[in-house]
């Protein structure tokens, strides 16, 4: 007899970590824009060009409020229209061919931005940039979420979220190598290295397969066996995941004929996952993230903190540790109780810290060591702790017919979320506006706090089910409270089923009754 191989290894499922690897390039593209645009806007020689002097500023530059906000939320607004047209885009096009296209526009905005000394064609790159980074962060979790195993699927979201941040890092630390270059050659060198995510991807994406629930969602079977026989280890009966993932698909069809965007609101079942899926990817947003990641070197600079380009180096290797830590513990706890008793409560009260000290003691050294300390942590507890759970969860939620309405609809609304904070931000932090520093934590404590508040009361557990038990539960109507406890029963009776149909048959193939147990996943009943 064959020596026993388990398929559920990170060795066995090599092929699928190479797929979703190349997949993971796209957060780094999408920090990495982050990290070198916010770090941009505190270089002299950025300024020369784009800003203004100012002798009430440190640097004895400054870049007015609508400049400064229409080039960071520029992006976040093309983010915002691509990743809402995606549902349109994906009933036509595959999840690679949607990668290809945004591969396209990001090498033609990093032209214009790197050839311009216009500030509306700036404006254009950045809004292009943004349509790249929408279909990047939405079509690559599609893929992520769709073709990995239950057993991998936060892990990978989690190293999803690493990406983000590691880019982030990368081009913050780009920024301080370059900050204090005198000519455009400052900000020109960071913009080079945005060709590099592109060129890698659109090559890669020659070398694995189309997602393969999309391919059997358009009724390409035979395509998302194929696909799930490369993603898969040797010798699993990928047949039974096909047959399972076909039958899902089918349920969801029989209560649904249409497939649409309105018809994400139209079923009370369809319309509570669709809510459910956004507003669990907006609370990165509800977090107050945005503004300290896209502004952190201005920001720093207008706090008056000692080398802020290298202490925004700081900031962004203490949110990646926190990841890397957050990878080793994501198979183990809920994403509720992470969310809900950690993340967002603890940002909170850090946001409130901040708040409180720069208003009591403005302008002071240790102001300012207090800010990096609480703005570190900060960083991890975000990345750690919210960032990663956000985007698992509204991408596990939505139904599989209307996964990409759905998850398109959610990281829209994430990235309109994301777009209002980074373009109202200098209103509140430039001195030429309201000039309030760090004291814009006053507004972020009471955010975190509601959204605390929600995931306790509304979302569901979705840990280590399958995208067919998910399905199977919310069907079923069960409470946010009891989706930890729940028996799924669907899949199980199904293979029953089967079993009886085998045993009725007797010259029924080995393969036919070892698919009548295969996938069978008892899941012990435990409290919230």
């Amino acid at each position: 007899m064959a020596p026993h191989v388990d398929k559920e290894t990170i060795r066995a499922n090599w092929r699928c970590f190479v797929a979703c690897g190349f997949m993971l390039v796209t957060p780094f593209q999408y920090g990495l824009d982050f990290g070198l645009i916010g770090g941009l806007q505190a270089m002299p020689g950025f300024l020369q060009v784009f800003g203004y002097r100012s002798p009430k500023t440190p640097s004895g530059w400054n870049i007015t409020p609508e400049r400064q906000q229409l080039i960071s939320s520029l992006m976040t607004l093309g983010a915002f229209i691509s990743s809402g047209t995606a549902g349109f885009v994906a009933a036509k096009l595959g999840r690679k061919t949607c990668l290809w296209l945004a591969c396209l526009l990001c090498i033609v905005s990093d032209v214009i931005m790197m050839a311009t000394t216009d500030i509306g064609a700036l404006y254009a790159g950045r809004f292009l940039i943004g349509l790249a980074n929408g279909y990047f962060m939405t079509f690559s979790q599609l893929y992520i979420q769709e073709s990995s195993p239950a057993k991998y699927r936060g892990l990978f979201l989690a190293v999803f979220q690493f990406c983000t941040s590691f880019g982030t890092l990368i081009g913050t630390i780009v920024d301080w190598a370059t900050a204090k270059r005198p000519d455009k050659s400052a900000y020109l060198i960071p913009l080079g290295i945005i060709y590099a995510v592109p060129l890698v991807l659109s090559i890669a994406l020659f070398f694995v397969p189309e997602s393969p629930r999309w391919l059997i969602n358009k009724d390409r079977h035979e395509a998302g066996v194929a696909s799930l026989k490369w993603l898969r280890p040797d010798g699993a009966d990928v047949q039974a995941e096909a047959d399972d993932i076909r039958s899902a698909i089918q349920r969801e069809r029989e209560l649904s004929s249409s497939v649409g965007f309105v018809d994400m609101f139209k079923n009370p079942i369809d319309r509570r996952r669709t809510i459910l899926s956004v507003c669990a990817v907006t609370l990165q947003a509800a977090s107050g993230s945005m503004f300290i990641i896209a502004y952190k070197a201005y920001f720093f600079t207008m706090a008056k903190v000692a080398d802020p380009f290298a202490m925004s180096c700081v900031l962004s290797a203490v949110g990646l540790l926190a990841l890397i830590i957050n990878a080793c513990i994501v198979v183990k706890f809920g994403r509720r109780r992470v969310l809900t008793m950690n993340g967002l409560v603890i940002c909170g009260f850090l946001q409130l810290i901040v708040a409180v000290v720069y208003d009591k003691k403005p302008g002071q050294i240790v102001t300012g060591q207090v800010l990096v300390a609480m703005s570190c942590l900060y960083m991890m507890s975000y990345n750690g702790l919210i960032a990663s759970y956000a985007w698992l969860a509204g991408g596990e939620i939505p139904s599989q017919r209307l996964r990409s309405y759905t998850f398109g609809l959610a990281a829209a609304v994430g990235f309109f979320a994301a777009w209002l904070t980074t373009f109202t931000a200098p209103y509140f932090i430039n001195p030429a506006s309201l000039n309030w520093g760090p004291k814009y934590g006053y507004i972020w404590f009471p955010s975190c706090l509601i959204g605390a508040v929600w995931v306790f009361f509304f979302l569901p557990e979705t840990k280590g089910r399958t995208l067919e038990e998910i399905d199977e539960i919310f069907e079923a109507k069960v409470s946010a409270r009891k989706f930890r406890a729940y028996q799924c029963t669907g899949v199980n009776l199904a293979r029953a089923n089967l079993e009886k149909t085998v045993s009725n048959d007797g010259d029924a193939s080995d393969t036919e009754k070892g698919r009548a147990t295969q996938n069978v996943e008892t899941v012990p009943a435990k409290s919230q």
